[in-house]
């Protein structure tokens, strides 16, 4: 409700760290519509000049912005820092994306004509953020929206409203004028009364399925409305002929367990050859035990820190039991380390034998195993599920490689690596519940600006040499 009181506190100890009043969406989509044909009007090295005076404000805040986002999720600083490199790196890879992407282009057609290829933005576009990145990934739809002449309204997670007002406050400083982007605080109902405005001409998001699924839904009608979903993923990770299983261990915790598992490329189910199950889980269970969780400041520092809140950290929890219930083996049980703070150390399942595999997304770090017998078993159930976002295999097989990217059923495609991680300089999304085959990272300019193709020519000229009686 507009007016209404928020406040945001740190995770890891409860105090809060900012306050401020929901946002009214009429009165933000209104102001961006006043702004935007200004700013679409500049000239693109304009805007491009603006956008590189955004990087440098948020390069000359480097170490206030990386502490503001770690203390409002609970990220370890270090892994803070790296998103603000990524906020800074995005300017100049969305200038390369917008001209290779987008770029103007002159085709020769018949009788002296030319064909002009061209783009348009498409007006105001709102953008949904969430909270496990908050400022990289909301960042990864708003530089390539403006690059391309539109005006955008930000609604951050109400989990993480200071780093949206702190990533709002850089484009300000940098010059972009205050009705080209605006910034929505609020919580759920602000959220559907920016997504459902009429006024606005396109929404860019990343979330849960579940909320992306109900837009899209809401969306079906509006064809006229551009419409951008990354849903995160119930990612696997494939373990299978490899002699050096601390390696893969490494690979495997990397992918399951860095961001305290709120990754949405965060692999979610290891599966493995059954005779490698037994060293494998035994040096997964090692390293696990080794991490480091701990609030985002402490020397040294955390692999990990702790998840959102603690209305998450008491879902998690619930739903580790549930799957112990339904036929689970625990392997390593997943704990509360710290009474009434949502710190959890990392829980591993062997699910191989249960009587149903829940086929969600539990954005935490809860690990489930499955052993099979074959390679072409493994790759069947990786594919179990129905979202498509990231899986690696780890393997020193390059024919197993081949079959498994020839096979598998994911945007994202690792050999090796973990199954996080993912490049903004390549293009980032999923398929099936992952996503609506709108890849974000390199490939946004697609959906910030749509093509126009214009026949042109000096003068008219025109013949009908069929179908015509004699005058």
């Amino acid at each position: 409700m507009a007016g209404q009181d928020l406040f945001s506190t740190e995770p890891a100890t409860g105090a809060v760290l900012w306050q401020g009043v929901a946002g009214d969406a009429d009165a933000e989509v209104a102001a961006a519509r006043a702004g935007w044909s200004e700013w679409a009007a500049r000239p693109l090295a304009f805007r491009i000049e603006t956008l590189r005076r955004f990087a440098n404000v948020v390069r000359s805040k480097h170490e206030a912005f990386a502490d503001l986002i770690a203390r409002e999720t609970g990220k370890p600083l270090w892994e803070a820092r790296t998103e603000v490199d990524t906020v800074v790196a995005k300017v100049d890879i969305s200038v390369t994306a917008f001209s290779e992407r987008t770029g103007q282009r002159r085709i020769e057609a018949q009788m002296g004509a030319r064909l002009a290829l061209r783009h348009k933005p498409h007006g105001v576009l709102a953008v949904l953020g969430p909270y496990n990145f908050p400022a990289h990934l909301p960042n990864g739809h708003i530089v390539p929206a403006l690059l391309a002449g539109n005006a955008v309204v930000f609604k951050p997670s109400e989990k993480t409203p200071a780093v949206g007002a702190f990533l709002i406050d850089c484009y300000r400083a940098a010059g972009v004028p205050e009705n080209t982007v605006r910034l929505l605080l609020g919580g759920p109902e602000e959220g559907k009364a920016l997504a459902g405005h009429p006024d606005i001409d396109g929404l860019l998001f990343t979330g849960s399925a579940r909320t992306g699924l109900a837009l899209n839904r809401a969306f079906a009608d509006k064809p006229e409305k551009i419409l951008a979903l990354e849903m995160g993923g119930n990612n696997p990770i494939v373990v299978w002929s490899t002699p050096d299983l601390y390696a893969a261990a490494v690979v495997v915790v990397q992918s399951a367990f860095t961001s305290a598992g709120q990754r949405c490329t965060a692999a979610r189910r290891l599966i493995v050859d059954a005779k490698l199950y037994d060293p494998l889980v035994e040096e997964v269970n090692k390293l696990v035990g080794r991490l480091i969780i701990g609030e985002p400041h402490a020397d040294p520092q955390p692999f990990m820190g702790p998840v959102i809140d603690n209305d998450t950290a008491d879902m998690l929890t619930e739903s580790f039991l549930a799957l112990s219930t339904s036929g689970g083996r625990p392997i390593r049980y997943l704990q509360r380390s710290i009474e009434g703070r949502p710190f959890l150390t990392p829980g591993l399942i062997d699910m191989t034998g249960a009587s149903e595999r829940p086929d969600i997304e539990l954005f935490g770090p809860i690990l489930q195993v499955i052993r099979t017998d074959t390679f072409e078993q493994a790759i069947a159930e990786a594919n179990n599920t129905r979202y498509g976002l990231s899986a690696s295999l780890v393997s020193q097989d390059p024919k197993l490689y081949d079959q498994f990217w020839a096979n598998i059923r994911a945007g994202i495609v690792n050999w090796n690596r973990p199954t996080n991680g993912a490049s903004s300089a390549a293009p980032f999304g999923g398929v099936g519940w992952s996503g609506n085959h709108r890849p974000s990272a390199y490939y946004a300019a697609d959906y910030c600006a749509f093509p126009v193709v214009s026949s042109e020519a000096e003068q008219a000229r025109g013949s009908i040499g069929i179908g015509m009686r004699d005058s």
